[in-house]
């Protein structure tokens, strides 16, 4: 069994197995759950790192497992469309790849519970909450695509996506800055989460044939292709509804409207879903959406911020 061994001819194969651009994806719900505690007065430089920290290794796990967790069950094969995966390939061993989940996992607790300790003290009972929220996160983050039973073969993915880049991670960032929360919270929340489940659909739009045949049944393999992209632009349109009930419930100004240039790439990349088949177009609105997904949260929570 070969070690992990980061020489600079494995850092690229380790680089790739890290899918690098998902992360700004990751720190959307920080991003939007700081800037909502900022609007409501309360920031800490301190909590905001540790926040993206643990944000980004936990999607760093996801990322590993997902990698190894296709390569057992065959869903990478040669027909995959999309960037090279390191497990399946041969760049990085099933027992590499398992030394490095339990590290990034190992990390992502430390990360977790200095971020835990920064923000109660000695408030045992909450950090104990968020301890058990974590532990969720984290058995999420490999179940995804390892075990037996794998919930993103079966059509789970979204709601997992939703839960934990939406609710969970909007809500939880703000309550760890202001140690309590408002209904209304509820709605740009519910947009972040859309927008991260939109950016998994056109993945699983892109990736439906192959997948299909794989046994990995994602909802868009459930829905087809034509009723997933209209599912697609329900998640955009619903996002959007969302954002605008809740800043029509705040003080009047124009700074939190500044997330609205981010639509018109997402819908640019919505048409693309419908217009086209070829693999490569659709990675290139794939990327776009993620990047999109992330300049909403971004602009947004600025916005926010400076109100």
């Amino acid at each position: 069994m070969a070690p992990i061994i980061m020489t600079s001819s494995s850092l690229s194969r380790w680089i790739l197995a890290a899918r690098l651009r998902t992360l700004p994806l990751a720190c959307s719900s920080v991003l939007l759950g700081s800037g909502l505690a900022a609007h409501d007065g309360y920031f800490r430089l301190p909590l905001f790192l540790l926040c993206l920290l643990t944000a980004i290794l936990l999607q760093l796990l996801s990322n590993l497992a997902n990698d190894y967790g296709d390569a057992v069950s065959g869903a990478d094969n040669g027909e995959r469309i999309g960037p090279q995966r390191a497990v399946v390939s041969g760049l990085i061993t099933r027992h590499q790849m398992c030394v490095a989940m339990g590290l990034t996992a190992l990390a992502a607790v430390v990360s977790g519970l200095s971020l835990l300790v920064c923000a109660f003290g000695e408030a045992w009972q909450q950090i104990l909450t968020f301890i058990l929220l974590g532990g969720a996160a984290i058995v999420a983050a490999i179940t995804y695509t390892v075990g037996k039973s794998p919930y993103g073969y079966r059509g789970f993915g979204d709601i997992s996506v939703f839960l934990f880049f939406g609710l969970l991670g909007v809500l939880g960032s703000y309550y760890l800055f202001t140690h309590s929360l408002e209904w209304d919270l509820l709605l740009p929340a519910t947009a972040c989460g859309l927008l991260a489940t939109a950016v998994l659909n056109i993945n699983n739009v892109r990736d439906i044939e192959t997948d299909a045949a794989s046994g990995k049944i994602t909802l868009a393999v459930r829905l087809g292709r034509n009723r997933a992209i209209a599912y697609h632009w329900v998640l955009l349109g619903a996002a959007l509804l969302a954002t605008i009930a809740f800043l029509l419930t705040q003080p009047a100004s124009l700074w939190p409207w500044i997330f609205l240039p981010a639509m018109k790439p997402l819908t640019d990349a919505a048409r693309t879903l419908r217009e086209s088949f070829d693999g490569e177009v659709l990675t290139g609105a794939l990327k776009k959406t993620a990047i999109s997904a992330f300049l909403f949260s971004l602009l947004l929570s600025a916005g926010l911020a400076l109100t």
